[in-house]
């Protein structure tokens, strides 16, 4: 195909001439451009419009050019003409094309809009190039005076086709592009270029009217996106609606997703990025937000049915709309309080016979559960983290098991920790002891009564520690790490304490062995004693209630420690925890054994098998006076010894009591050789569970009064409501304090004048 070739360029003075060649050039760029165009005649148009602008000198002639001898301007008016002219031709050239649309609907039209609308822009860069001195002149002159609607020759270009074509065929345009949507929408294939292109042409036609140089997305926006997003409702509409009438909402689910990811698609593939958020909004409002309630009561059926992936893809849709999730978060904290509550109930047949791991493991199989759907299913979204929680804590605090006692969660929790770090209690391996440790935080993170479990924990720390019944010392350790970043330094500062007084006294331990030949003795020592120093501040142990006369060989060891202690620290005094101390004694008198019997006693044991040293039988009244024991202890010490059959006791009964005698049994025999006769001291005994518990409620006072003497310290007067709330938000973390009890220690603090009552119920600080 030759290129264009233009005939020669007119006299300059000739202006009707010059115009007519543009005109002509003009038309060949706009119809013939794919034929080219040679540089020569490239050249002639770009001469004849410098020709045009510049000619002072004005022939005669119709078409609106000025006649002889009119006086102008020079170039300035002549380049108003020459602007007017390609207005007045781009008018003519797109009415031409309007009546060409005609002739076409749907696909031919999208087809032959667009095949004009790339030969038009083409063209007009062409053109605008042509242009160059009218657009660096008159042009620039005329927008910088502020002149309106005058733009550069490639902007005219898209104003004309927005003025002229756009406003008759855009309507017939974005039906016949919703056409075909609808048609890829119900699954056939489509050729979306057509699509990509008038938006694109859409987006081109943005331009601003009060400044050219800058474009919006005005066009774009009213004529494009409103209809699309308008006929995006009306389909999902009417197709939800149907699909929902004949498949279950599962299914409807799936299907909502495919059509959501398709939308999404559509956006990269053809569409204007603009469009994303709007088109996504009104997707979920006709996919989502008008199936909600539907969806929302099928979430119950999917929590009983554990059907995780559901549940996900329900997360997954809700989760688009405002609220969406609020109602599920709801049913959610409900179905796990539910669940926890169950799993109590069916372990807890009888709650002070229950076993602390079946109860712990009963929350944490609940707990281990959920948080994983959690995790899985609702991407550990924060708020049904938050739900987890709550119901957790509801669980944890508030069972079958606490009727008995509000102390019953974190008590058997303590507990269960100890059986993990007893030595001989454990049933875990070591490499899945922090594990479950690890486990044992989880449940105590709910634990609303933080008091109570450090209570009962230390206690039975102090045992293993004083016993030497510790599986682990770094198990030990990590546990009493774990607490302290849970609950801070002063929660754990007393344990510390206790680890630290067992390592001083291993030390001292040592000095007396070596200092023990240097000592003043009457004769050598039968025993070998180990002695632990336990500070009064930091050990939950109580001195016995019970007076104790320790045997000889007792009594001499333990004042010749005394004196080396005292000798070592002026001015301490040792009180004597004879109730915690044990020993073993090795049985010489069983006839015909081979190997000694070796007994593992408490020292109340010990010092009543000594006595028979003496002589094979003794009677109550003889032992009772010798040891100086209660009723009560005495009993306790002897009953596993008559059970064991070591002693033997005349008249036989139940227990050991007053008139009965004792005779120690030379035929003795046991399949082991090391028999443990101190059963009943590793325990904690219900006595010692009833003073905890009355220590945990004078603690409690105590903290709930130092909390208000802080309060009032910084704040010097408080309204009575304002101390209340105030004293329950600073010690929640410990426990929650009942407002009963508060209100008892604002009287104790105005009795002991740290507080006053001031006017207005008000109170005042007394200093």
């Amino acid at each position: 195909m030759p290129p264009i070739q233009m005939p020669p360029v007119p006299n300059k003075e000739d202006l009707v001439a010059t115009w007519n060649y543009l005109h002509d050039g003009i038309s060949r760029i706009m119809n013939e451009l794919e034929k080219g165009m040679d540089f020569h005649s490239y050249m002639g148009i770009y001469t004849a419009i410098h020709n045009f602008c510049t000619s002072q000198k004005v022939m005669t002639g119709g078409g609106g050019i000025p006649s002889a001898g009119t006086t102008h301007k020079g170039a300035h008016l002549l380049g108003e003409e020459l602007y007017n002219k390609l207005i007045e031709y781009l008018s003519a050239h797109l009415e031409s094309l309007v009546h060409d649309c005609k002739g076409h609907t749907d696909e031919a039209l999208l087809a032959f809009y667009i095949k004009e609308w790339d030969r038009y822009t083409v063209a007009a860069k062409y053109i605008h190039h042509l242009f160059r001195y009218l657009n660096r002149h008159w042009v620039k002159r005329e927008m910088d005076e502020g002149k309106k609607n005058i733009y550069d020759v490639y902007t005219l270009h898209l104003v004309k086709w927005r003025q002229v074509l756009f406003e008759q065929v855009h309507t017939k345009v974005m039906d016949a592009v919703l056409q075909l949507v609808e048609k890829q929408r119900n699954g056939e294939t489509i050729e979306h270029s057509q699509i990509k292109a008038v938006v694109d042409s859409f987006v081109s036609l943005g331009l601003d009217e009060t400044d050219p140089t800058k474009s919006t997305l005005d066009v774009y926006r009213y004529h494009f996106e409103k209809p699309f997003l308008k006929a995006t409702a009306e389909f999902y509409q009417a197709e939800s609606k149907q699909f929902v009438s004949e498949n279950s909402v599962v299914e409807y689910m799936k299907k909502a997703e495919t059509r959501l990811d398709e939308e999404d698609e559509r956006v990269k593939t053809y569409l204007h990025q603009d469009i994303a958020v709007p088109l996504r909004n009104a997707c979920h409002q006709s996919l989502i937000a008008e199936h909600s309630v539907l969806l929302r009561d099928e979430f119950q059926v999917l929590l009983d049915n554990d059907r995780e992936d559901d549940m996900a893809r329900m997360y997954n849709l809700l989760s688009r709309i405002p609220e969406g999730l609020d109602p599920l978060r709801q049913r959610f904290e409900s179905h796990v309080r539910k669940a926890g509550l169950s799993a109590v109930q069916k372990v807890a047949s009888d709650a002070e016979k229950l076993e602390p791991k079946i109860y712990v493991d009963a929350l944490l199989e609940t707990h281990t559960k959920y948080q994983a759907l959690v995790k899985k299913a609702f991407r550990d979204e924060p708020e049904f983290t938050r739900a987890l929680d709550n119901a957790c804590r509801e669980f944890v605090n508030r069972n079958e098991v606490c009727k008995s006692g509000s102390n019953k969660s974190p008590e058997l929790l303590a507990k269960y920790t100890d059986v993990l770090l007893r030595k001989g209690g454990n049933s875990v391996e070591e490499s899945e002891l922090e594990a479950t440790l690890t486990q044992i935080m989880t449940v105590f993170k709910y634990i609303e009564d933080k008091d109570v479990f450090q209570k009962y924990y230390s206690r039975m720390l102090a045992r293993r520690l004083v016993h030497g019944n510790s599986s682990s010392d770094d198990a030990e350790t990590s546990m009493i790490s774990k607490l302290k970043e849970a609950c801070g330094f002063e929660y754990t500062n007393k344990l510390g304490r206790m680890f630290q007084d067992m390592q001083i006294s291993k030390d001292l331990n040592t000095n007396y062995r070596s200092h023990v030949p240097h000592l003043e003795l009457d004769k050598p020592s039968t025993l070998e004693s180990t002695y632990t120093i336990l500070g009064t501040g930091f050990w939950p142990l109580n001195p016995p209630a019970t007076k104790f006369n320790p045997s000889q060989e007792i009594a001499a060891d333990f004042e010749r420690f005394t004196r080396f202690y005292k000798s070592n620290h002026e001015g301490r005094k040792l009180t004597w925890l004879w109730n915690l101390c044990k020993g073993e004694v090795r049985a010489n008198y069983v006839r015909n054994g081979k190997t000694p019997y070796t007994f593992q006693v408490s020292l109340y044991q010990m010092a009543i098998l000594l006595l028979f040293n003496d002589k094979d039988t003794q009677t109550y009244e003889d032992i009772a006076a010798t040891t100086q024991l209660s009723a009560e202890t005495l009993e306790g010490a002897m009953a596993t010894i008559l059970k064991a059959k070591v002693l033997l006791m005349s008249p036989e009964g139940s227990k050991a009591a007053p008139g009965r005698t004792f005779r120690l049994n030379t035929e003795f025999k046991n399949k082991k050789i090391r028999i443990n006769l101190n059963q009943g001291g590793v325990k904690e005994t219900r006595q010692e569970e009833v003073e905890t518990n009355k220590t945990i409620e004078e603690d409690r006072k105590i903290l709930i009064q130092s909390a208000m003497v802080r309060i009032m310290k910084a704040r010097k007067r408080m309204k009575h409501a304002q101390l209340v709330s105030e004293t329950i938000n600073q010690i929640k973390s410990r426990f929650n304090p009942k407002i009963p009890d508060i209100k008892k220690c604002i009287e104790i603090l105005l009795d002991k004048e740290y507080l006053e009552r001031l006017d207005d119920e008000e109170l005042g600080y007394l200093a």
